[in-house]
């Protein structure tokens, strides 16, 4: 499975962006897909996963009702959809995909294939 990461960018505090992840490969093999970040300085956390088996959804505490994850079945592509950007979701967002449903969603080790991450940056 390879992942594809898009959409990143600069942006003010209060604006919108949607992030993008295209799946190819052995896309049948896949439970579902999340998204991490990696600020500055920072360690790796999770911000967003769908489970496509039982449409689970997970969040981030800190970015519960401001963004929305979302997929396009026909296309294998999942979409990240940022609202009400703050200066402290400036990060590299990377997108993974995981093959079985057991195990937390919200680990990144539980995610078998990532992709290459995409920077976004919020101004103040």
């Amino acid at each position: 499975v390879q992942l594809q990461a898009s959409g990143g960018g600069l942006v003010q505090a209060g604006d919108s962006l949607r992030l993008s992840c295209a799946a190819s490969g052995r896309t049948g093999s896949m439970h579902g897909m999340g998204w991490f970040r990696r600020a500055p300085g920072k360690e790796r956390e999770f911000v967003a996963a769908l489970n496509w088996n039982s449409g689970s959804i997970y969040y981030a505490d800190s970015v519960k009702g401001r963004f929305t994850i979302s997929r396009d079945n026909a296309q294998n592509t999942v979409y990240l959809r940022m609202n009400s950007l703050k200066p402290e979701d400036t990060a590299v967002y990377y997108c993974a995909a995981r093959s079985y449903d057991e195990r937390s969603w919200l680990i990144d080790s539980f995610y078998s294939y990532w992709g290459q991450g995409t920077q976004v940056t919020v101004s103040s």
